[in-house]
């Protein structure tokens, strides 16, 4: 199943990227395939747990599904609301999902040399 996570979670990635990117031109669809890519993203990130024992692994894994759930999040702002409040939403979520990505790493490494 791993396999799969990671090929859903690279194209949820690449979509979700470039809905953002087309949605800064106002196209109609835009928010729309930003928010397949969210979905798919968030998907992945939620359904990969860590079943360790780890305290910090677990509020980092914590903290990289609240970063998920904001990018759906701020799809749907970018639906409901015609303005620009996704963008705030948005960089939250990237701030979030970002230093995840480096720290959960870390800390796995830290937890096989003990």
């Amino acid at each position: 199943m791993n396999k799969y996570y990671s090929v859903i979670a690279t194209v949820g990635a690449v979509v979700l990227l470039l809905g953002a990117a087309l949605q800064i031109t106002k196209l109609v669809w835009a928010p729309y395939f930003y928010l397949i890519g969210a979905i798919m993203f968030a998907y992945v990130q939620v359904m990969s747990g860590y079943e360790g024992k780890n305290i910090v692994i677990r509020r980092l894994r914590r903290q990289q599904i609240i970063g998920a759930i904001l990018l759906v999040v701020a799809g749907v702002m970018m639906i409901l609301w015609k303005r620009n409040e996704w963008v705030a939403c948005l960089t939250i979520a990237a701030v979030l999902e970002l230093y995840t990505a480096f720290r959960i790493p870390q800390e796995e490494e830290q937890e096989k040399k003990h």
